[in-house]
């Protein structure tokens, strides 16, 4: 493992992802499929890691499509289209004539792919999701079965990202990835905008229980989701935990621009966690969590596995991606009275 700290002040957000809850929380509570996913607290766990506590957030069913990416490419679709429509409703005459019209595309790792494609079923627009050779069929086979088109490209992810954006600007597509770049924000702004909702679930959970995390373990692939929620943290929640970003050894993108102080690309095998294998980070996840996050750590792809292993044993069942901060955390020195919060951010592949 490695663990580099980066330890910022936090009272003055000067840059990054600005965050906001209620408009995507809106949105969503609409959707039959929405329910605030389980914060479950482990005494199992906690005890097996020496902690005072351990609470995961339980993505792994989240809206019918099995991770937190159901709350982020969906939620923008449906803000694309109202913003292109010009109305507020998204049941209303205007917005569904306006999605007919309308094709989004994406490159993803699986997770994102299904959350525009199935926002896009909704109501009725095309969406085209470009697959690396490394993402596996099944993920392709249940993006197909909203309806959307897969297209395949050899290569790495970030290829298929590359593919996409000739893809969109060639056929006048709208391109939504949730990675961002120089000239590039808007989209991927509001698919993290959608992700603000799991860390607002969390602070409610938190106020119920009167209790807070002293530690927040992020995992974290181009960053969307670790830059979002952390961003939430500093600017919501009452208590303040430390917030650790983990990143596949393989692929420490973020890690590696931070400590750069600019986007560089990490190099690295192709790692077993799927979804976090992206090599280069998002400039706002990046300008985020320079100023939000505490620490970056990294993990090796055995001990992602035998995490996997550890959280189906404590009920939850998941993938080396989304047992990546627990791999963390078993390798990490905490003291004995912290008391931490990780997200179990997909369920297992299908």
């Amino acid at each position: 493992m490695m663990i580099t700290q980066h330890r910022t002040p936090h009272a003055t957000r000067t840059a990054g992802f600005r965050t906001c809850a209620d408009r995507p929380a809106a949105l969503l509570s609409r959707c039959p499929a929405y329910s605030r996913t389980p914060l479950v607290e482990s005494a199992a766990l906690a005890r097996d890691l020496g902690l005072c506590a351990l609470w995961v957030k339980d993505e792994t069913s989240r809206m019918n499509l099995g991770s937190f990416k159901a709350l982020g490419g969906a939620f923008a679709v449906v803000q694309l289209l109202l913003d292109r429509a010009g109305v507020a409703d998204p049941m209303s005459p205007a917005a569904k004539e306006t999605a007919k019209g309308l094709t989004f595309i994406t490159a993803s790792a699986g997770n994102h792919g299904l959350s525009v494609a199935a926002g896009a079923q909704v109501f009725a627009a095309q969406a085209k999701v470009v697959l690396s050779a490394a993402v596996p069929e099944a993920f392709a086979r249940r993006i197909e079965r909203t309806g959307a088109e897969v297209i395949r490209v050899d290569g790495s992810y970030e290829d298929s990202v590359a593919e996409a954006v000739r893809l969109a600007r060639d056929e006048g597509w709208i391109h939504l990835a949730d990675g961002s770049w120089e000239g590039y924000t808007h989209q991927p702004s509001l698919v993290m905008e959608g992700y603000t909702v799991l860390a607002e679930e969390c602070r409610a959970a938190f106020t119920e229980i009167g209790h807070w995390p002293t530690h927040v373990l992020l995992q974290a692939g181009v960053g969307g989701l670790a830059a979002a929620t952390a961003a939430h943290i500093r600017e919501y929640w009452p208590e303040q935990p430390e917030i650790i970003i983990v990143e596949p050894d393989a692929a420490p993108c973020l890690h590696d621009s931070v400590k750069a102080r600019r986007l560089v690309r990490a190099s690295g095998p192709v790692s077993n966690m799927g979804r976090l294998d992206c090599k280069d980070a998002s400039m706002l996840a990046f300008e985020t969590l320079r100023h939000d996050a505490d620490a970056f750590a990294t993990v090796s792809d055995a001990a992602a596995s035998e995490a996997v292993v550890a959280l189906a044993e404590a009920g939850i069942d998941t993938t080396p991606s989304g047992a990546a901060s627990l791999a963390a955390l078993r390798e990490l020195s905490l003291p004995g009275d912290a008391e931490a919060m990780i997200i179990a951010s997909e369920g297992p592949e299908s």
